[in-house]
């Protein structure tokens, strides 16, 4: 993929990141304040409360995680060290940036840092 494209589709995946963290965070504090949550723990429900604020939160967790990569990401591409494996200074095969194109390793080192840390969270896209 040239450069220009990649970098123009991994701002705009960048936009859509944030506008759905502040869509998510918005609507979290909807559900939060609303007197069915209240009822929720009136009634005894505080687990089901804690649920729903929980799954909102791990949403816009994933979704920070992925706009910290796609970041990371153009800022290699601005630093000219885009497609360059962060562990072994190897390249990084463009088949793998086109499945990934965040990704931080070779598909040798990502398997090894899988093994050490275990699996990293997966994009959306």
């Amino acid at each position: 993929m040239p450069r220009a494209n990649l970098e123009q589709q991994l701002a705009a995946r960048r936009e859509q990141l944030q506008a759905e963290i502040r869509d998510k965070l918005a609507a979290a504090r909807e559900i939060i304040g609303t007197r069915s949550i209240d009822q929720l723990i009136e009634n005894g429900d505080a687990a089901a409360a804690d649920f729903i604020a929980d799954l909102d939160l791990a949403e816009v967790n994933r979704d920070l995680a992925e706009l910290r990569a796609v970041t990371a990401a153009l800022e290699r591409l601005a630093a000219g060290t885009y497609g360059i494996c962060a562990d072994c200074g190897g390249p990084i095969a463009a088949a793998r940036l086109d499945a990934h194109p965040t990704a931080l390793r070779c598909v040798a080192c990502q398997a090894d840092y899988e093994t050490r840390h275990g699996p990293a969270p997966t994009a959306k896209w």
